[in-house]
């Protein structure tokens, strides 16, 4: 399959309504042939509010990823199925696979209808340094150039990736989710949402590894602006659970949470 010019622009080029073509910047720091999670968390997510019939009333509320195995570079498919629909609320399914194979990552949300200025808003916590009151951080050392830590521009008001202990880390996306199309706030958040484990690292990464399979994302709030904030913190048990726990903000202030479940362990 050719690969056009907005292969340098993007996560994902489009192929048609289902199908897409993973870049390089999708790449995460652990194999050169896979994706960094954020990336297919968010095409998951805009696929569950772009889904055919979609309610135009309804936004999502949470969203939970199972990550089977390890999302290839390369060209996918993406499906979506109504697993509840009710008045006030409904589930969503989307599912990421390999063109032919079967499902890689699995998303299920749940949507709440929205009504307007109904109720009276309640801020849950205070707005945190705003990104322009901080320089870019730079990323971890990672052994290719070109990959999600190059496609994201990072800003830590505490900690940083290379430090151990609670990080507190000011997103922006560099290019687009998908080529030629509108990066939306939601995308924004759910590309940085997973970045929880590595914001916050406890151990070393050269000694031990911090896998998660999986992805809580819960928003009480929808999501504005460029920047998305991860404000997390990592707990690991000496038998080699860990949890990756987060505080979510943008630029007008906490908007909801996430959470990793982590496998620990010493490198072999």
């Amino acid at each position: 399959m050719a690969i056009s010019e907005a292969f340098h622009e993007a996560f994902y080029e489009r192929v048609d309504a289902g199908r897409f073509l993973a870049t390089e910047y999708t790449r995460g720091p652990w194999d050169p042939g896979s994706q960094h999670a954020g990336p297919p968390a968010a095409l998951l997510g805009r696929a569950v509010e772009e889904r055919e019939g979609a309610r135009a009333d309804m936004r999502i509320a949470r969203i939970t990823y199972e990550i089977l195995r390890p999302v290839p570079i390369g060209p996918l498919e993406v499906t979506t199925s109504v697993l509840r629909a009710g008045r006030s609320t409904e589930v969503v399914e989307a599912a990421l696979a390999p063109a032919g194979g079967a499902p890689v990552m699995l998303a299920r949300a749940l949507r709440i209808r929205v009504a307007g200025e109904a109720v009276p808003g309640v801020a849950p916590g205070p707005q945190l340094p705003p990104p322009g009151e901080v320089g870019p951080t730079p990323f971890f050392p990672v052994p290719w150039e070109t990959g999600y830590h190059s496609a994201m521009e990072t800003r830590f008001t505490e900690g940083a990736f290379v430090a151990l202990g609670p990080g507190t880390c000011w997103m922006r996306m560099k290019v687009a989710l998908v080529a030629g199309e509108e990066t939306r706030p939601l995308d924004r958040v759910l590309v940085a949402a997973d970045s929880g484990n590595g914001i916050s690292s406890v151990m070393d990464f050269g000694r031990y590894v911090f896998v998660n399979s999986d992805l809580t994302v819960h928003l009480h709030r929808h999501p504005v602006g460029e920047w998305a904030c991860v404000e997390a913190r990592t707990s690991v048990d000496a038998a080699g659970i860990g949890l990756a726990d987060a505080r979510l903000h943008d630029e007008k202030g906490p908007m909801g949470r996430s959470a990793q479940s982590l496998f620990v362990a010493p490198r072999s």
